[in-house]
């Protein structure tokens, strides 16, 4: 093996280029070329590739300048995207080809559910030498305990918050702030925690509109009862209830009893994604591209390395927070986190039940 390949593909997040950076140092290390593939399994199949590495004339192989730079910044170097060719098993031999003719024998992927499952593809269709690391601010991936991106995006939300619960104190207001997270709602759980939130909305409570609404209603017409000046509920995305119109069918089940009540949505939307990645999502993308570099020399494909796992079981490593889970099993996970029959998910929620009454407090 004298190349190895890195893409980052579906919704990008903060910490992929820094995992980009730590495969390519682990395999300059190695002797091994590595090449970038541009914006994710559609730049694999058009063949689109940039050299991440150089080699010298006396044999030596150095990292890109801009690799290092890009380590400490959010987005991705190498560019994403969704591919609806892929999705097709023709679109994936076209990849493939693309793979061979540049001599890549190893490729690590990084990304969410639906890149782990094109990864997965490769591996058990064509053979070819696979890892997966999780890459997606959502925290909604199986067989780990965080996602690239994941802590970054939380210390966005608590900046956000207390900076809009400094204003909503000035005017004595209520605050509806909608986060990202897709169908999971770990976002809005950690962050309300970390804000002193006084409630959080999650699709997974299952609530209705009618129940939804009902709830913020009595919580706001309860907190400012009691003299609060602000209160802040979190709502996920993956509540069906738009963030403005929740706020407006709030507005009008207490108009009358507060005429003046003042509530006020921020959807904080795609910020969430963006920003320098943090300490904890750098440290864990280094170490998890050690992992992938390792296992592929070591000749395993078809796993993701995870962080810290919550579940038990996988290949260990010889760093004690990463484990190596089969694609498979990680893919099974990931299902059942998004339809609430994973222990993981159903932890959350009970712990969520428990803090409701403190949150309110």
């Amino acid at each position: 093996m004298k190349t190895l390949a890195v893409l980052t593909s579906g919704g990008d997040s903060p910490g992929m280029n820094a995992a980009v950076r730590a495969v390519t140092k682990l395999a300059a290390a190695q002797g091994l070329s590595m090449l970038g593939v541009l914006e994710g399994y559609e730049g694999l199949i058009d063949g689109r590739f940039r050299e991440l590495t150089h080699r010298q004339t006396d044999g030596l192989v150095i990292v890109d300048l801009e690799v290092d730079i890009a380590g400490g910044q959010g987005g991705t170097l190498i560019g994403s995207a969704r591919s609806a060719r892929f999705r097709e098993k023709d679109g994936r031999a076209k990849a493939v080809e693309q793979l061979k003719a540049r001599g890549v024998g190893g490729l690590v992927v990084i990304g969410g559910n639906g890149s782990l499952t094109g990864a997965h593809f490769l591996a058990q269709e064509f053979g070819v030498r696979v890892i997966g690391i999780p890459g997606s601010i959502d925290n909604d991936i199986g067989c780990t305990s965080t996602a690239l991106g994941v802590d970054t995006a939380l210390n966005t939300i608590v900046e956000a918050c207390d900076r809009i619960s400094d204003t909503a104190r000035a005017h004595r207001r209520a605050l509806v702030v909608e986060v990202m997270g897709r169908d999971c709602g770990y976002l809005a759980m950690a962050s309300a925690v970390a804000v002193a939130a006084d409630a959080v909305l999650i699709r997974e409570q299952g609530k209705s509109e009618a129940q939804v609404v009902a709830d913020v209603s009595a919580l706001i017409r309860s907190g400012f009862a009691r003299g609060k000046r602000r209160i802040l509920i979190i709502k996920a995305e993956g509540v069906q209830v738009p963030c403005t119109k929740l706020v407006r069918l709030a507005e009008e089940a207490l108009k009358p009893e507060l005429p003046g009540v003042e509530i006020r949505a921020t959807v904080l939307g795609h910020v969430v994604r963006g920003g320098n990645p943090s300490y904890q999502d750098r440290a864990v993308a280094g170490r998890l591209g050690f992992a992938a570099v390792s296992a592929l020399l070591a000749g395993a494909t078809d796993e993701m390395v995870g962080w810290l796992p919550p579940l038990a079981g996988g290949t260990p490593t010889a760093d004690s927070s990463v484990v190596r889970f089969p694609l498979s099993q990680v893919l099974e996970e990931t299902k059942a986190l998004i339809d609430g029959t994973s222990q993981v998910t159903q932890r959350r929620l009970k712990l969520m039940e428990k803090a409701a009454g403190v949150l309110a407090l």
